[in-house]
């Protein structure tokens, strides 16, 4: 691998793992409803673990409750068993044709259980990106072993990669921040 490829590969890799993220918090409950918090719910659909989000328009008609339609009516027994079974606590109402779930207030315990939870995924996230950091550098040091980097390319690479390193953990500081505060506000 060359210097341009490796700082290539490093933005990459770290923009995967900031989305990755994103992706992770979007399930995490906020005072607010969210059909994030439902879609990747699992459902057993024919033999075959769907989620919901691909069974179901899932909408948010007020700030605490989710309503939930199934494309195939046959699918909505499953979809509730699921919810009653996950993290969230609800218990979904059903009218033969709809699940509405409505989500009680969080209290100060639960707030900080969510936030915990958030700071936990924030770190896991930080820890994969030192992880592709260590990587990286040592493709770096390969590639100066192999005769494709100069020793001053090299250490200006591993300045460049931490540099990258540090800017991507700010995102996620902020990240966190952001969402510690959804959940903290009442």
């Amino acid at each position: 691998m060359n210097y341009n490829e490796i700082k290539k590969d490093a933005k990459s890799r770290m923009d995967k793992a900031v989305k990755h993220l994103q992706e992770m918090l979007r399930s995490v409950r906020t005072g607010q409803a969210s059909p994030a918090l439902v879609e990747n719910m699992r459902v057993d659909y024919y033999g075959t673990p769907t989620p919901i989000g691909q069974l179901a328009s899932i909408s948010a008609p007020e700030p605490r409750q989710l309503m939930i339609k199934p494309f195939d009516a046959s699918v909505l027994g499953e979809i509730e068993k699921t919810i009653q079974k996950s993290d969230l606590g609800i218990n979904p109402s059903s009218d033969g044709k709809v699940l509405r779930l409505t989500l009680p207030q969080l209290s100060g315990e639960q707030r900080s259980k969510y936030a915990a939870k958030v700071k936990e995924m924030c770190e896991e996230g930080r820890i994969a990106m030192r992880n592709t950091r260590r990587d990286l550098n040592k493709a770096a040091d390969q590639a100066k072993k192999d005769g494709e980097l100069t020793e001053d390319d090299n250490h200006r690479l591993h300045e460049e990669i931490q540099t990258l390193l540090k800017e991507y953990e700010g995102k996620i500081n902020e990240i966190q921040d952001k969402k510690t505060e959804e959940i903290m506000s009442v």
